[in-house]
């Protein structure tokens, strides 16, 4: 499945197609939460928000 067919499906409410974006953006997520070689916990917490929140908003 493509990323157009998740976002539209999560957009419709597929909590499984919600799930896979997260899963499939974890690992930059996991990347940018790092800071002074630490993983901030808070900080990924907050980008996964950020990111449930741009599902709606993005442009297909």
């Amino acid at each position: 499945m493509n990323l157009e067919e998740l976002l539209l499906q999560a957009r419709a409410g597929d909590e499984h197609a919600v799930t896979d974006i997260l899963e499939l953006y974890k690992p930059l997520l996991i990347k940018a939460s790092v800071l002074d070689g630490s993983f901030d916990e808070d900080l990924y917490q907050e980008l996964c928000i950020v990111l449930l929140k741009c599902i709606n908003q993005f442009k297909i």
